[in-house]
């Protein structure tokens, strides 16, 4: 009886320390693949989410340039005039074949749509009513608009801006560009994963699966419900609410999430300045998948560790029988003995079998690591991407310029103002020779020319770069000082380079005093007051200052203070090295009071040689 109790005992201890095992292994397993996850959504989240946010403000300066137009203020005096209404049309499919956004339209104060880029297209909003439009009534209100919907009149969703055209110290009208974001959801697609993008009442309004959009995820309330049936954002959607349920993970900001059945690992980004939440799902099959298989091997492990034991034991106690009666039992002991041998040679088959087994799993771990690695190289490789778009609206800008610039020209010449048409054109001359210069340096930067340093104006140098952010200035609310002394001072150096230099400090100063009372620009130039033959640029700011710790690497890749998505921290490091190129120096300190002071030092045009 006591046997048969010590049995039971041994089978119980046995089977208890399979499933300890079973459990450990199942517990590590998840925890490593799940960490491994996370890591993999949270990348896929940042680059979603930088690249939606840069879609977003890509087109902010579009909807301002309607106000420079006279056309459209002519059109604004007389609505009901068609050749002036046709030539707003023009006006606005020509501004926006260059700028590449959905459409460009402008609308009256009472809310009507008076010309559209897209006026001779089916769905185009020419002639229709858009004042219940939130981003309509917050341009007349506030003087700008935000609002992603379905279009009252094309039926196509897309992100919407809206500015404030004013004349005569009042609100006339509304500009307003529609961007389509649907390219942007088409690329989600490619990604391993889930997407999805909520608005501030909880809708998918973008999503890498059709069938969740508009969409809530919990069912909306009644004053939701009326708000949407006034403003229409989501066409003849049925919101009907996802199958959608959220628990918080304790070990991270990653949550568990069960949706249509699967269950998923989702991490959640928030846009500025839309307020929108961008979601990134993974599905955790996988995970628990490769668990268990860990777990049935740990239970295998400690099953052969177990027999191993078992063995050892039963050898242990033949030895002490064969020691007490050899000559009796030595018959007994030949069979035990062979028996021994033939179960160890099969256990130690199973072991090989199973360190085989484990050997493959192995092998087919390191490919999925491999895998892993060439996805987030994919990853990194389109996050380039858009910061080459990035360069391409740069370019837009000015192209832009050029548009506006040359529209006027047209209209000065019909009033014979042949002084002012000349002007224009030596503008657009100089933004022409500015874009060729530009492509120029960034061939130049790639093969590695020799530099040509020639006599730049500074005078000339700093005016070109305040009409490059005269926009950003303005609605910024900075004022600008400008000092030059004496007024012909120049130095040796390249006229696109030392600009591009001016242009990102001036930019930089320009975010740097962002929530600054006061909001001053002040740039001097004249000679050098130690050094001979050298003269310096001073563009300083009544910003915070920079912050202790960034001070000393300033100049370094990759070290600045804006927020995450913001900026990457390259721009002053390329200040620097071309400045070094053109044989000069840049420097940064604080100011005594607050703001921040950059110093530009140059080799000077000696004053004879200026006047030769």
């Amino acid at each position: 009886m006591k046997a048969v109790v010590r049995r039971a005992l041994g089978w119980l201890v046995a089977l208890a320390i399979i499933g300890a095992a079973a459990l450990a292994g199942h517990a590590v397993a998840m925890r490593s693949g799940l960490e491994r996850l996370r890591e993999a959504t949270q990348h896929r989240l940042d680059m979603v989410g930088a690249g939606l946010e840069a879609d977003l403000v890509r087109f902010d300066y579009l909807p301002s340039l309607l106000e420079v137009t006279p056309t459209v203020f002519a059109l604004l005096d007389k609505p009901d005039d068609a050749e002036l209404r046709e030539q707003a049309n023009r006006v606005m499919e020509r501004i926006n074949a260059t700028a590449g956004a959905s459409n460009l339209y402008m609308i009256d104060a009472s809310g009507v749509c008076l010309a559209a880029s897209d006026w001779n297209d089916p769905g185009t909003p020419v002639g229709t009513d858009l004042s219940f439009r939130p981003y309509v009534k917050d341009a007349l209100a506030r003087g700008r608009g935000r609002f992603y919907g379905v279009g009252f009149t094309s039926r196509r969703a897309g992100y919407y801006l809206s500015y404030a055209l004013f004349g005569q110290g009042q609100r006339r009208g509304v500009a307003a560009v529609k961007v389509d974001l649907e390219t942007a959801e088409s690329a989600w697609r490619k990604l391993p994963g889930e997407v999805l993008v909520l608005d501030e009442r909880g809708v998918v309004i973008l999503s890498s699966r059709e069938g969740w959009k508009f969409r809530p995820l919990a069912p909306l309330g009644p004053e939701a419900m009326a708000d949407i049936a006034g403003t229409r954002p989501y066409g003849d959607a049925a919101l009907v609410p996802l199958d959608w349920r959220e628990t918080a993970n304790p070990d991270g900001p990653a949550a568990e999430i069960a949706l249509d059945g699967l269950q998923y690992l989702g991490m959640t980004r928030t846009l500025d300045p839309a307020g929108w939440r961008v979601v990134a799902l993974d599905d955790t099959a996988p995970v628990r998948a490769s668990a268990r298989n860990l777990a049935v091997m740990a239970a295998l492990g400690a099953m052969v560790l177990l027999l191993v034991a078992t063995v050892l034991v039963q050898r242990q106690r033949a030895v002490r029988a064969k020691l007490a009666s050899r000559a009796a039992l030595q018959a007994a002991h030949d069979g035990l003995e062979s028996k021994v041998v033939l179960r160890t040679a099969e256990l130690r088959n199973a072991v090989a079998m199973l360190g085989e087994e484990v050997e493959a799993r192995k092998a087919i771990e390191a490919d999925l690591r491999a895998t892993q690695g060439e996805l987030v190289h994919a990853g990194k490789m389109a996050a380039l991407g858009q910061m080459s778009a990035g360069m391409v609206h740069e370019l837009n800008q000015p192209l832009g310029a050029l548009r506006t610039l040359s529209d006027n020209a047209c209209v000065l010449l019909e009033h014979d103002r042949l002084g002012d048409v000349k002007g224009n054109l030596q503008r657009i001359g100089h933004l022409v020779d500015r874009l060729g210069k530009l492509t120029y340096q960034l061939k130049a930067f790639a093969y590695k020319n020799t530099l040509s340093r020639v006599r730049v104006d500074l005078q000339q140098s700093i005016g070109n770069a305040q009409l490059l952010l005269s926009e950003r200035l303005r609605e910024k609310g900075v004022e600008l000082v400008v000092h030059v002394e004496p007024e012909s001072l120049c130095a040796w150096a390249e006229e696109a380079r030392l600009e591009q230099v001016l242009v990102n400090l001036m930019g930089n100063a320009v975010d740097a005093m962002a929530g600054s009372p006061l909001r001053r620009l002040r740039i001097e130039a004249g000679a050098h007051p130690v050094a001979e033959h050298r003269c310096q640029i001073q563009v300083c700011d009544t910003g915070p200052g920079i912050r202790a710790d960034i001070l000393p690497r300033l100049f370094d890749p990759f070290v600045t203070s804006k927020p995450a998505g913001a900026g990457l921290g390259l721009g002053l490091m390329i200040s620097a090295h071309i400045v070094r190129e053109l044989g000069g120096s840049l420097r940064a300190a604080n100011i005594g009071g607050s703001g921040a002071c950059f110093t530009i030092e140059l080799p000077m045009v000696a004053a004879q040689e200026t006047v030769s």
